[in-house]
């Protein structure tokens, strides 16, 4: 069944940017995902203050324009739908900050890292990259989970709860699962990305956590299946998209323990899209559900701008989407290099410096061995 298919009282325009808002949460989860890992990972893969600073090397390039998918995804909900940004941002308003708080911290902590040369300096930078890393990828599965839970939205998409309705158990868990992906979607990329010791480490990690996040992602989906059943909205979600996430998951560990590090990157990437994709799909024609009665469910319909205003945004975003993605894909490309551990001389790093240090030729396709 299309989506057209199921709701023709939903205009094209309705649909299509529906789609896109969904399409630019699954870019910003495969791509911030990885460097949000990275940055949890600091003190775990990274032994001492040069580790650091070649994690953070690895992802010095590229962070930044990962978070304008973010970015984007904001500004199609407030233009597309402007009651489902209005709601969204006044019942998650403390979750919402804390994130926003956390990636701005994170974002200094890169820049300023490498002003002075003093390991005291570099370490308390390194607490904020990390902090800054963990806090939104926990709460970026809190916030989706709440949304298709359903929290108390009245008449008028009026928030009625207070931030603990938020973490609830099933939303919890829900955070657990994003924190958990994205650490192994970090140690698989610096699999791909470093070398020696740091190349061990991650390879390492990635071979532990994919488990825990293979058995996170199960329940979570599992929780949401039986959730939708027990509301009777299961949306548009086909079986075969949740179990190709929790399958392509599972692989990981096994791919990392064949040093196929590039196909074990894809496979984590399939995951965090089939997850993104289910709670789209589940949520289809709804953008924000309400707890109290379903009469208060905010739609595509009843939460989107006026036709004209969708119509031009459609047009804008044709002309310069791609744009978008040729720059990003040539940065992809141009810093694809291993990033190596640098001769001791201190720690002056590079932070998050877009040029990385001296690299060895990359081999990030997906027969990519990582232990070469």
């Amino acid at each position: 069944m299309t989506l057209a298919a199921a709701a023709p009282a939903y205009s094209g325009f309705e649909i299509f940017w529906f789609l896109v808002i969904a399409v630019l949460w699954v870019g910003y989860f495969v791509l911030e995902g990885f460097d949000l890992g990275v940055g949890m990972l600091l003190p775990v893969v990274g032994k001492d203050a040069l580790d650091r600073r070649v994690m953070v090397n690895a992802i010095g390039p590229v962070w930044d324009g990962n978070e304008v998918w973010l970015l984007v995804a904001g500004g199609a909900t407030f233009a597309a739908f402007p009651e489902w940004y209005a709601t969204l941002f006044s019942g998650f308003y403390l979750p919402l900050f804390l994130i926003l708080a956390a990636l701005i911290f994170r974002g200094v902590a890169f820049e300023y890292r490498s002003k002075r040369d003093d390991p005291r300096w570099h370490l308390a930078w390194d607490h904020a990259i990390f902090w800054g890393s963990l806090v939104p990828a926990l709460l970026w599965g809190v916030a989706f989970a709440n949304i298709l839970r359903g929290t108390p939205i009245g008449p008028g998409g009026s928030y009625h709860g207070s931030f603990w309705n938020l973490l609830n158990p099933y939303a919890l868990l829900g955070g657990v699962t994003t924190l958990l992906l994205f650490a192994l979607h970090g140690a698989v990329f610096l699999s791909l990305k470093t070398t020696d010791d740091i190349l061990g480490r991650a390879q390492a990690t990635a071979a532990r956590l994919a488990p825990l996040a293979t058995l996170a992602l199960l329940g979570f989906l599992a929780w949401t299946y039986l959730n939708a059943r027990h509301t009777h909205n299961t949306g548009l979600v086909p079986p075969l998209v949740p179990i190709l996430g929790i399958a392509a998951v599972a692989a990981v560990g096994w791919l990392m323990r064949e040093r196929l590090a590039g196909w074990a990157f894809i496979a984590n990437a399939v995951g965090l899209v089939c997850l993104v994709a289910t709670l789209f799909l589940n949520l289809y024609p709804r953008v924000m559900v309400s707890s109290i009665s379903p009469v208060y469910d905010l739609t595509i319909g009843n939460a989107a701008s006026a036709p004209y205003t969708l119509k031009v945004m459609t047009v804008v975003a044709l002309v310069f989407t791609p744009l978008v993605l040729v720059y990003q894909s040539w940065s992809y490309w141009v810093f694809r290099q291993r990033v190596r551990r640098p001769v001791p001389r201190g720690d002056a790093s590079v932070g998050a410096a877009h040029t990385p240090d001296a690299a060895a030729p990359a081999t990030a396709g997906p027969g990519d061995g990582a232990g070469s």
